[in-house]
């Protein structure tokens, strides 16, 4: 790639779009193309068609998906399914039709078996049943998956699979009822704090506290999209993650502490614990030569400056 690759980030302005369109200019690339939802609805394929005849970008990062945490997942199956799909159905397809030379496909740790061995190793993909809470959107993403694997076994084409473990950052989903583990404890502690006349309030958390997560800091998987563009891999797909895992209690202290809440802390063990562990196997990833940098603390600690930043900006995801 030089600078002046036309790059498509479907997702910019996402918590992951976004890094990845910050990593990019901050390494010199000039020639982006972000479009919002309204300005592109990559579900309609007629849409899409034409946004790729009239752009021809070279480089095509997608970055574009419905997420959304337990919750979601669980009373919204089939958007988180089919939407995913055809999200990335539409971006693949056209970008191989126009002629694309290389494709960055971004998923999910959770496309590995519930009980796979640990940590995840890529081949461990299609060895067995998905974790209930959220197979829809697993589902969708091994399909984008193989799909990328198809094209580059069937055209020779440059498409390959990054696979994060649990994402946290600026831009993240502060909606309760919709957003992942982290930044939920964040705007949980947040709120117990403020709300406490003279100490905080008290906290309750999902689960018992017990399964053990990974935790990959947004701008680190951005800086590993730069270095998969940059760089030619032998392979169609690479965990991303730190390799270093803790416990969802562990977790929820660590945050406590930086966020200064010092209620008590309950646990609701009646609500689903999700997979019992999700450590990713990065060797290959290390073996190619990118690492994480951003250790968990100050990750979180950068995250809340953003919430504290940006707060009053939140809006309820209605879906």
């Amino acid at each position: 790639m030089n600078i002046d690759s036309k790059i498509y980030v479907a997702g910019h302005r996402g918590m992951v779009g976004s890094a990845i369109w910050r990593a990019l200019a901050s390494k010199g690339f000039r020639n982006l193309i972000g479009k919002t939802s309204q300005e592109l609805d990559l579900r309609k394929k007629e849409d899409v068609a034409k946004f790729f005849k009239e752009e021809r970008p070279n480089v095509v990062i997608d970055a574009a998906a419905r997420v959304g945490g337990i919750l979601a997942n669980n009373d919204y199956p089939y958007q988180f399914l089919m939407e995913n799909m055809q999200i990335q159905n539409n971006l693949i397809d056209y970008s191989l039709k126009t002629d694309v030379q290389k494709f960055i496909f971004l998923g999910s740790s959770c496309i590995y078996p519930k009980l796979a061995l640990q940590p995840l190793k890529e081949e461990y993909l299609l060895t067995g049943a998905l974790e209930p809470t959220n197979e829809w959107y697993a589902i969708a993403k091994i399909a984008g998956v193989k799909a990328c694997e198809a094209i580059r076994k069937q055209y020779g084409k440059d498409y390959i699979s990054l696979m994060p473990t649990n994402l946290y950052g600026p831009n993240d989903n502060f909606d309760l009822r919709t957003s992942h583990v982290l930044p939920a404890m964040i705007r949980k502690f947040h709120k117990a704090k403020l709300a406490g006349a003279t100490s905080s309030e008290p906290v309750e958390l999902w689960g018992s506290g017990s399964p053990l997560r990974e935790f990959l800091y947004v701008d680190d998987l951005a800086d590993a999209v730069v270095f998969a563009l940059e760089n030619q891999f032998s392979d169609n797909l690479y965990n991303v993650g730190t390799g270093n895992d803790l416990t969802i209690k562990e977790l929820a202290i660590m945050i406590q502490r930086i966020v200064g809440h010092t209620g008590e802390i309950k646990w609701n063990s009646i609500k689903p614990d999700g997979t019992p562990r999700k450590l990713m196997d990065v060797s290959k990833m290390e073996n190619a030569g990118w690492k994480a940098k951003i250790g968990l603390e100050e990750g979180i600690r950068k995250t809340y400056d953003w919430f504290l930043a940006n707060q009053q900006s939140f809006k309820e995801v209605k879906i």
